[in-house]
């Protein structure tokens, strides 16, 4: 079956993305072009009020690692931080300080970000090639049969890969044997965005489609499979539920969402789903031991309790803002935009905090927290780190 893939890099609605689709159904590109014909009157960004900075956060350092077209997920060991750009830079810093521990430019352009479980990270090509890299040198590239659009998953000397054939594969770390596949059924459309890919326990969890699927690491047997969201509508794009990353785990419950229909928490322990609400958003979420955080379609930050999914607060402050996932940070939750700002909202009650600035383009990373620093990436290729004073 041909894949259709979708681009969307931020939380615009998909009328606001249709110009990165890659449609090749006449009848279904029709469609798309009649509903992106109103792009003039695009909703505007909610203007940016003055704020009086309650938590005091300032950038520390700065580094440049080259523009970033996927989507990019940074991978974390420690006070390392590793990285990688569309060019096929891939590096690994200090997040305390910046500065290089190894960088290497592979020369082939990258279709993923990247993973690593500190000694061992590894890329995709556009070229669908998987290539595994140790303190800077590459030890071996092995041909997949279809794109990736999620980073590779390193966990007990091995590499662990979703594809956008919604398949899943395993790979010896040290070898790059092919150790088994693993594939679902498959629908004619897919997004070119991060899925789900982690570990709980001696589970390996992924989103297949609409479903969070538990797999034995060992031999890719399903232990268990819970929907968090069912395909529905008249078409291809109506019916494109998978799940997007990242996702918020707390102990072995892991909360995700599906693509503009869901989202859900499941125990990943023991394969149940404890519960799910509509949501209207597309990219992924985080959370603490009270609330799950996450941002719509229009920009709205909506939370729910992490017990039974009712609603908490929302703030509609960043609205049509092009915004990133949340991300915990202290007491604050941390999202960035499409015009390069990064966002501090209280976790408490949505309040902004502080207000972070960058480079002016768009953060194309979840900012992510790496021991003590706040770390962004911009899709202009400049990776910053800030502190919380």
């Amino acid at each position: 079956m041909k894949l259709i893939h979708l681009s969307l890099f931020s939380s615009a609605s998909i009328f606001e993305r249709c110009s990165s689709w890659r449609l090749p159904i006449a009848g279904l590109t029709l469609a798309l072009l009649a509903a992106c014909s109103g792009g003039t009157n695009r909703p505007k960004p909610a203007e940016l009020k003055t704020i009086m900075p309650v938590v005091s956060v300032q950038q520390v350092w700065s580094a440049r690692l080259g523009a970033v077209n996927f989507p990019m997920t940074l991978s974390v060991s420690g006070s390392t931080l590793f990285a990688a750009s569309s060019d096929g830079v891939v590096a690994a810093l200090d997040a305390r300080t910046g500065r290089d521990i190894w960088r290497l430019s592979l020369t082939t352009p990258l279709a993923a970000g990247v993973g690593s479980d500190g000694r061992i990270a590894a890329v995709v090509t556009q070229n669908n090639e998987l290539v595994a890299l140790v303190e800077g040198r590459e030890i071996w590239r092995e041909k997949l049969p279809a794109q990736a659009y999620t980073a590779p998953f390193v966990a007990g000397g091995r590499i662990f890969l979703l594809t956008a054939d919604r398949a899943i594969h395993a790979f010896d770390g040290n070898s790059g044997r092919k150790l088994w596949m693993q594939q679902r059924p498959n629908e004619p459309l897919v997004l070119r965005q991060a899925g789900v890919l982690l570990a709980v326990g001696d589970t390996l969890v992924a989103g297949l489609a609409g479903r969070l699927t538990g797999l034995n690491p060992a031999n890719g047997g399903i232990r268990w499979e819970v929907p968090i969201a069912s395909p529905r509508g008249i078409n291809d794009v109506e019916r494109l539920v998978d799940l997007v990353g990242p996702v918020s785990r707390l102990n072995d419950v892991v909360c995700v969402r599906a693509f503009q229909a869901s989202v859900g928490c499941v125990n990943a322990e023991r394969g149940i789903l404890q519960w799910t609400k509509t949501a209207d958003g597309n990219v992924g979420l985080d959370g603490d031991d009270r609330l799950v955080f996450a941002v719509e379609s229009d920009g709205k930050v909506v939370t729910w309790k992490r017990t039974d999914g009712e609603s908490g607060w929302n703030s509609d402050q960043l609205r049509y803002r092009g915004l990133t996932a949340p991300r915990v940070v202290g007491r604050s939750i941390a999202i960035g935009d499409a015009s390069g700002f990064v966002h501090l909202l209280s976790r408490e009650d949505g309040a902004l905090v502080n207000r972070l600035t960058t480079d002016g383009s768009a953060i194309i990373s979840t900012p992510t927290l790496v021991g003590e620093t706040l770390v962004v990436v911009t899709r202009s290729g400049t990776i910053f780190g800030f502190q919380p004073q």
